[in-house]
């Protein structure tokens, strides 16, 4: 059987097509992380090269017919697609029209670099191209070939700006092909919905595409075997498969794959309802009151990595003894101590402008990678009822789970699963044991001029606060933009206020003041602007140089944290020198940064002050050490926390698949 027969909804492959459900062990985990591995550093051969050239002769070809007929070109090629599948010599024909296409309609030529990563997609790998590379034109290679084909095609994104931008942006090219374009964002009706997925491709967020499927289960049931729900059609007019949005889990291309499939898979994505119970509300402020009279050391210990509060004897003999008085719920053990245990992690491990915001009476939780507000996301088992509450704020209402999954048990569901992103390498092992997805490193179309500057580590952040403001003014007076990155909303505020009071003018963009995200990052490349971002930096946007800016040295990044993840930093330093431009980028962090804490405590800091007692900065061969080392040790224990939720997801879908609930 052909690609597209073997992709796409059918006789073959059942009106909703998804893979089944995979488990895998200890050792087949660290089997498949090893061979990913290995694939990663495998050399890459030739054979690419023959496939750019014969698109090149196409595209040659088609360019010497007069008047050519794109329309009718590409219904030709539909019917081959549709009938023989993937074969490379239609895959040819079908990038080079697009090409034609792309040129004549958005005066935009794919490289040959993009016609490689398109490839490499279309086979079901990830692509692993620098920021400003032209991620966005790239995905519609392989999306209009494989929708072509009759495939349907998810876009995958992170989040709605993007999903309007490139579905708006890129449509010329599916409409000249006569393919149909959707989108999903936030606001839309499930009649709307149903529309967008059935057409050719879709774009949407890893979000709302993981919640319109959880939907769908819920409709479809725990008894929903491909062939009774074909059968359902001859002998009822609504079935179940007619109610459900989408078209099934065929092919998705994900942009920044790194953030969608590792970031974003700690978190699991669960449709509720809401719980009835007037008694909870009051719970959770005792909770709150019983906390706030426990103290550290005695009743409780921080595990501060594993964000997680752990109870001592004393404490929970201290708490008994505050609750006894409250009864009802507070005379179990386990809900006592859990309802505790919760209203200390909101008291000492989330902090306001870090971890949430409060925007309009609201708590609306920050996502720690991007630096966006997650307006619909909750912490779950009562946690951000405790936030709420710590607050004074009102209680919103605890909800009861009908379905959950997580992304990775989500996105292994499709059929074919590709994706772009500029930061692969240091997860490819994760990428290929968790979904068997290969990455391959694409080459930049032009030579790189990016430029690193040794990191610095200083003793206090004092210190390193008035390093970044004297480096800045530095840089400002030579007419250089400069980008300052901040791991949050209170640390770029706090450097805000310092680059007011040396009447240094700038920008400040955070998930406070995220809407005009976009405008700001294009602009961060003009003459002497200053712009402080956190993690978002304006991920999908482009920063042009403003004219002169080039042979002044380009942009200037300058982080203020080390990411616990190396890649975020990558993220962050690709913001200068794109497509060949000047740029480069430097570091500069404390002892007392969250990242050296969480790994050496105060250990570190005190052997400096031992060994350099009047140094305000730390050796660079100390800070090399200091910092490599504390994100290695991140990197491992997220990435075991990754594998634990999946373990815990695939356990928890059990149970909830026996009590008749989906997933």
């Amino acid at each position: 059987m052909s690609d597209g027969v073997m992709l796409r909804p059918g006789i073959a492959m059942g009106s909703y097509p998804e893979l089944e459900e995979q488990r895998s062990n200890f050792l087949d985990d660290n089997v498949a992380r090893l061979v990913g591995w290995l694939r990663q550093r495998a050399p890459h051969r030739a054979r690419h090269d023959d496939f750019i050239a014969s698109v090149t002769i196409e595209g040659e070809r088609l360019s010497s017919i007069e008047n050519l007929d794109v329309r009718q070109e590409a219904k030709t090629l539909k019917h081959d697609l549709f009938t023989r599948g993937l074969e490379e010599n239609l895959v040819v024909r079908a990038f080079a029209l697009i090409r034609q296409v792309a040129e004549q309609h958005l005066k935009l030529r794919p490289y040959d670099v993009q016609i490689l990563a398109g490839r490499v997609m279309l086979q079901g790998r990830i692509a692993e191209m620098d920021t400003g590379e032209g991620k966005t034109l790239t995905a519609t290679l392989p999306a209009c070939t494989a929708a072509m084909a009759g495939i349907p095609v998810h876009i995958v994104t992170v989040n709605d700006f993007l999903v309007k931008r490139d579905a708006k942006w890129m449509s010329p090219i599916y409409t000249s092909l006569g393919l149909t374009v959707g989108m999903i964002t936030e606001d839309m009706s499930p009649a709307e919905r149903k529309q967008a997925y059935a057409c050719d491709v879709t774009y949407c967020t890893n979000k709302q595409l993981v919640f319109d499927y959880l939907k769908d289960q819920i409709i479809l049931g725990q008894d929903r075997h491909r062939l009774q729900l074909d059968l359902e059609s001859l002998y009822q007019q609504q079935t179940r498969r007619s109610k459900t949005i989408m078209r099934g889990l065929c092919f998705a291309i994900v942009d920044e794959a790194d953030s969608v499939l590792i970031d974003e898979a700690r978190t699991p994505l669960i449709i509720s309802n809401r719980s009835d119970n007037n008694q909870e509300e009051l719970a959770y402020k005792q909770a709150i009151d019983i906390a706030g009279k426990l103290t550290q050391p005695r009743d409780f210990f921080i595990r501060q990595r594993e964000k997680k509060i752990i109870l001592t004897d004393f404490g929970r003999s201290n708490t008994r003894s505050l609750a006894r008085p409250l009864g009802g719920i507070w005379r179990g053990r386990t809900a006592r101590e859990d309802l505790v245990q919760q209203a200390l992690m909101a008291l000492h491990l989330y902090e306001r402008d870090k971890d949430y915001l409060v925007q309009n009476g609201k708590i609306q939780i920050i996502d720690e990678y991007t630096g966006r507000v997650m307006p619909d996301r909750s912490w779950e088992r009562g946690l951000h009822q405790m936030i709420e509450a710590n607050e004074g704020l009102n209680l919103t209402t605890r909800h009861e789970t009908l379905a959950r999954i997580s992304y990775q048990r989500f996105f292994r569901r499709y059929l074919r699963l590709a994706g772009m992103t500029g930061t692969a390498q240091e997860v490819t092992g994760e990428l290929w044991s968790v979904y068997r997805a290969s990455v391959q490193r694409i080459p930049t179309n032009r030579a790189l001029r990016r430029t690193s500057e040794r990191d610095q580590l200083f003793v206090t952040p004092d210190e390193k606060w008035r390093a970044v403001v004297q480096r800045v003014s530095e840089l400002h007076k030579q007419g250089r933009p400069v980008l300052i990155g901040t791991r949050s909303v209170a640390a770029s505020e706090l450097i805000s206020s310092r680059l007011n009071a040396v009447l240094l003018p700038h920008q400040v963009l955070n998930a406070s003041q995220n809407q005009t995200e976009s405008k700001v990052i294009a602009d961060a490349g003009q003459m002497g602007h200053i712009t402080v971002a956190t993690n978002m930096a304006g991920r999908g946007t482009d920063i042009k140089l403003g004219q002169g800016v080039s042979d002044l040295g380009g942009l200037h990044v300058l982080a203020t944290e080390r990411h616990e993840a190396k890649r975020i930093d990558r993220q962050l330093f690709g913001r200068c020198g794109r497509q060949g431009d000047a740029g480069s980028y430097q570091v500069m962090v404390s002892l007392e940064d969250e990242l050296i804490v969480d790994a050496f405590g105060d250990k570190l800091k005190k052997l400096v002050g031992h060994l350099f007692p009047r140094r305000k900065r730390v050796p660079n061969w100390l800070a090399v050490l200091a910092i490599g080392w504390a994100q290695t040790s991140a990197e491992r224990h997220h990435r075991q926390l990754r594998g634990d939720l999946l373990r815990l997801d695939e356990k928890l879908g059990d149970l909830l698949a026996f009590s008749g609930r989906s997933e």
